[in-house]
């Protein structure tokens, strides 16, 4: 981790590259607006659709169980805590099952197809969910939202396939940090608007009518705009399209032997690279943070400093509005840092997951600590802890396509598996801890949990992570007897 003088040669800023930067000056003159551009601002309501499409079942829930809390005129649906807990976990149970299968479709078929058949998909279905639950009850709705998340699981793989595509090395974290942070503003969007829609004449059925419409809108646009890499799009001009490629061709060496696509998968590789297992740490211990933080924050804010966050839609959605404000107040922050020459890729990556990681650390141990009489300074504590957690997104969720572009899909598919999964065992432990959910000493033992796996994770991280293409980028091909098999098996 080694930081440069401002203004110094770009070609000798990172210390984990072997090959200068050719090219990156040509890019850099690119000032302007570019398809590519467009193309983050396509995948930005990309990931806002997939997080509404998620999310809006959660607030939904609250009128069809209590219709007299929004509005009489709709259907009620008796449902214990528990079969609430069900459905609203039941997204996961597919999610996680297509991650990696994603990154390796994505490769394929490539991500633009992928995204596209798996947000349309997830879009009519939520379409149908109240008639999900007046023709099945709880247990059509539960089988629905896991068809959901097995469509949704092919999104972040997806994502990061086309970034790898289009996003320049000196653009990738400021353009990655534009598309992801559309997470944060679909969460804000259902949070902030279900509560009135379900009070509403219109009620809570129009919640999904609302988010699976304007997901099937996105859909149509995304399908005659959208392109998946810049070779496949039809407005791009020949400048853009040859600075991507310049820039792409300066991180590697050697051109692969055979089109990207048909390059062998280095699982082993994969599995034992200390730079790719660290990061899939850093991904994990921010995920359980970040899901302690989503679950079981409103239980800790109602039982222990008396503040419903739950029923207030500003409140519920303000650590989200801090985190996708800040989320852009880093990209630029790293943006003027890269322009400058400040940092190298792997400073870069480190300094901002250690932001957001280590000042969370703190400040959630000053959260266990807070008194019941000031419960301001708990949700200012929350929204700083929540805030800073968007400077990961300029740490290792952009350092999947450092290690590999040609793989960036799959390493996100294998990550984003393994942190969700951390996602879902995050909140039963905190269960198996908190018995009494008025006692602040067993909530102080949950966020000294979460601060220590922040600790433990970045450090790893610091200490491990690299940002420069690793040699299992491109795998060696071998030679087989039989040519024409192995040209079958390729497609």
């Amino acid at each position: 981790m080694k930081i440069l003088c401002c203004g110094g040669n770009n070609g000798s800023m990172d210390m984990d590259s072997k090959n200068p930067k050719k090219g990156e000056e040509a890019v850099g003159e690119h000032s302007g607006l570019g398809v590519r551009h467009f193309q983050v601002f396509l995948l930005f309501f990309a990931l806002t659709v997939a997080y509404a499409l998620r999310v809006n079942l959660s607030v939904a829930v609250v009128a069809m169980t209590d219709a007299a809390s929004s509005n009489p005129d709709f259907p009620e649906y008796q449902w214990s805590e528990k079969i609430k807990s069900l459905l609203l976990s039941s997204f996961f149970w597919g999610y996680v099952i297509t991650q990696v299968p994603a990154g390796q479709l994505a490769r394929k078929f490539g991500g633009k197809i992928m995204i596209l058949t798996g947000l349309t998909i997830c879009s009519v279905l939520t379409v149908l969910t109240p008639l999900c639950a007046k023709w099945g009850d709880w247990k059509l709705v539960c089988a629905l939202r896991v068809v959901e998340g097995l469509c949704q699981g092919v999104v972040f793989p997806s994502t990061h396939t086309i970034l790898s595509k289009w996003a320049p090395p000196k653009e990738r974290a400021t353009l990655g940090t534009c598309a992801y942070s559309g997470n944060q503003f679909g969460t804000i969007l259902m949070l902030a608007t279900s509560g009135v829609i379900a009070a509403s004449p219109i009620g809570w059925p129009s919640i999904f009518y609302i988010s699976g419409g304007i997901g099937c809108v996105w859909s149509v646009v995304y399908f005659f705009f959208g392109a998946g890499s810049p070779e496949e799009s039809k407005s791009i001009s020949a400048e853009e399209k040859k600075l991507i490629e310049m820039s792409h061709a300066s991180e590697v060496s050697n051109a692969p032997e055979v089109p990207k696509d048909q390059l062998p998968t280095p699982w082993l590789a994969f599995l034992t690279s200390p730079a790719f297992l660290v990061l899939i740490v850093a991904h994990s211990v921010h995920n359980w943070g970040f899901w302690t933080l989503l679950t079981e924050i409103p239980s800790y804010m109602k039982n222990i400093l008396g503040k419903d966050i739950k029923s207030n839609a500003l409140l519920s959605s303000l650590p989200y509005i801090c985190m996708f404000a800040m989320s852009f107040v880093f990209s630029a922050i790293s943006q003027q840092l890269n322009n400058r020459n400040c940092v190298s890729t792997v400073t870069s990556r480190k300094l901002f997951n250690s932001i957001g990681l280590w000042i969370p650390m703190v400040t959630l141990i000053g959260l266990a600590y807070v008194d019941p009489e000031q419960s301001e300074l708990a949700v200012v504590l929350l929204c700083f802890t929540v805030g800073m957690n968007g400077a990961t997104y300029l740490g290792y969720n952009m350092n999947h396509i450092d290690l590999s572009p040609n793989f960036a899909g799959i390493l996100m598919g294998i990550t984003n598996c393994v942190a969700n999964i951390m996602s879902i065992i995050a909140p039963l432990i905190v269960g198996f801890i908190v018995t009494d959910e008025h006692d602040p000493t067993q909530w102080r033992i949950v966020f000294f949990i979460a601060s220590g796996f922040y600790l433990v994770g970045n450090t790893l991280y610091v200490i491990f992570g690299k940002a420069n293409i690793q040699p299992w980028n491109d795998p060696p091909i071998k030679p087989r007897r039989n040519s024409t098999p192995q040209v079958e098996s390729q497609h």
